[in-house]
């Protein structure tokens, strides 16, 4: 495990410092519910002086730093993320509660996408044009001082699609973990001066969402402001950004459809649904919790469903074997329940519906994988976001129905579709108002291609190069070739 001197402390200026305030959180393993770590709650002084850093970095070395030498050092980080992954893997799993195997991933991943943007760096390219006379040309430059908040269900991914991309730009980062999942991006920070990142470009400040996280928000000396997590907070930050015309991505909320055809092949349908809304404990923005399925094939759908969740292996994250672990914390667990409870009064229960029991269950923050039947569209288990593993089927008679249910929503952030013929999925596809569409797969994010969200699910994108645009100001540049003077009266 890494040093202790890490947890508790803050990261400015390329050093771990004591917060200016006395006040601590404690980080809970949502296993067993024992206290891992404390975490600094950082005060509104020491976001000021995260900024600062991050401002003193961008106007500074940073700002003169070539875009090779960028993307070598997006490069390192990487490749300590891949000779760190057993630790880091290990606490991410001990912080939020997801089974090891899955972490590791997670941290492949993330290296994935620093990888990425380092060789991104050199490629971001402006445009010339030659109008009248004059060389116009339209340059890329760094937004500036970036403030990046992330969500505790995927820490170090979700730490990597946003640093990765605004370092490849050029800007200066503060970077708000969850506090409840602080510790592997903490980690992190000891492999930056390794890497050649100067001081003051990242900062990471822990802390509250509604202290370190407002502060960063309304900081004047902040530029951009890049969210995940739920649509009430993206709101919020919306509006408290609007105040000094800070530049905004949020990727939120989702309640997306999982539409499985008669024609599919059934058993990558039953997969790629389970998959869909049973990873990481249902615990996903883009989780597939609305499936639709075709009337002549639903009861059979539903009947493998439950056979299939029956293998499914609840237990102790730090078990290689274990496919679904506990639930983040007791509020969230409290709050699925509710739905869990909800569900039976609005819809058939055909699987789980309480609290998981069995051995090493007793202390940690389980749910049973649940499946609710013959649900309404109109239901709230259906409309509200539940963010756990609780799967809504429904079933569906025509295509123009299955659209219908699917875009019948406030989001709009993913979809899929379970059909052999390549036509009728491209019809789903044009239809179906999400900002990514799946055909014959789940959940795959490529770190090549866009991520955001329609509607309520969010603004901007993420990933790709359309990740890197979301960190990069436009500047027009009007060179007159014509030695002759403009002609005023």
């Amino acid at each position: 495990m890494v040093s202790d001197r890490v947890f508790g402390k803050l990261f400015i200026n390329g050093e771990f410092v004591a917060s200016t305030g006395t006040d601590t959180l404690p980080v809970i393993d949502p296993f067993d519910q024992s206290v891992i770590a404390q975490a600094a709650d950082a005060t509104d002084n020491d976001v000021h002086l995260a900024v600062a850093a991050a401002t003193e970095a961008f106007n500074g070395e940073w700002r003169e730093t070539s875009a090779q030498t960028r993307g070598q050092i997006l490069w390192r980080i990487a490749a300590a993320l891949r000779e760190r992954t057993e630790e880091l893997a290990e606490l991410e799993t001990r912080a939020s509660g997801k089974p090891i195997a899955d972490s590791e991933s997670d941290i492949n991943d993330a290296a994935t996408c620093f990888e990425y943007y380092g060789g991104l760096a050199t490629k971001l390219q402006g445009d010339v044009m030659s109008i009248d006379g004059a060389m116009v040309m339209a340059v890329k430059e760094p937004v500036g001082v970036a403030a990046q908040i992330i969500p505790w269900n995927y820490p170090m991914m979700m730490a990597a699609w946003k640093l990765a991309p605004a370092l490849c730009a050029g800007c200066t980062v503060v970077l708000k973990p969850s506090e409840e999942t602080p510790l592997s991006i903490m980690a992190v920070a000891e492999s930056f001066a390794d890497a050649g990142l100067p001081a003051g470009v990242v900062n990471i400040v822990t802390g509250r969402g509604e202290r370190a996280g407002a502060a960063l928000v309304e900081h004047p000396d902040v530029h951009k402001i890049a969210f995940t997590g739920s649509g009430e907070v993206g709101a919020h930050i919306m509006a408290r950004a609007a105040k000094s015309l800070k530049r905004v991505t949020l990727e939120l909320g989702g309640k997306s459809p999982n539409i499985i055809c008669a024609d599919a092949n059934f058993e990558a349908a039953i997969d790629g649904a389970l998959f869909g809304i049973f990873l990481n404990s249902g615990q996903m923005c883009s989780a597939g919790s609305r499936i639709l399925v075709e009337r002549s094939i639903y009861d059979r759908v539903i009947e493998a469903m439950i056979e299939r969740v029956k293998d499914l292996k609840i237990g102790a994250p730090m078990d290689p074997e274990t496919q679904m672990g506990p639930l983040i914390s007791q509020r969230h667990f409290d709050r699925v329940r509710a739905y869990q409870e909800l569900g039976k009064k609005e819809a058939r229960l055909v699987l789980g519906g309480n609290r998981a029991t069995g051995p090493g269950l007793d202390k940690g923050w389980f749910v049973e994988p649940t499946i609710f039947a013959d649900v309404s569209n109109e239901s709230r288990i259906a409309r509200e976001e539940i963010f756990g593993p609780v799967a809504c089927v429904m079933p569906f008679d025509s295509d123009d129905e299955a659209l219908e249910i699917s875009n019948d929503t406030s989001f709009g952030l993913a979809a899929a579709v379970w059909t052999r013929d390549v036509f009728r999925g491209l019809r789903f596809t044009r239809r179906l108002r999400a900002g990514t569409v799946w055909v014959n797969h789940s959940q795959p994010a490529p770190v090549e291609g866009p991520w955001g969200g329609f509607k309520q699910s969010g603004l901007g994108r993420e990933l790709g190069r359309w990740g890197a645009d979301a960190y990069l100001e436009t500047k027009q540049i009007y060179l007159n070739t014509e030695d002759t003077p403009i002609g005023w009266p």
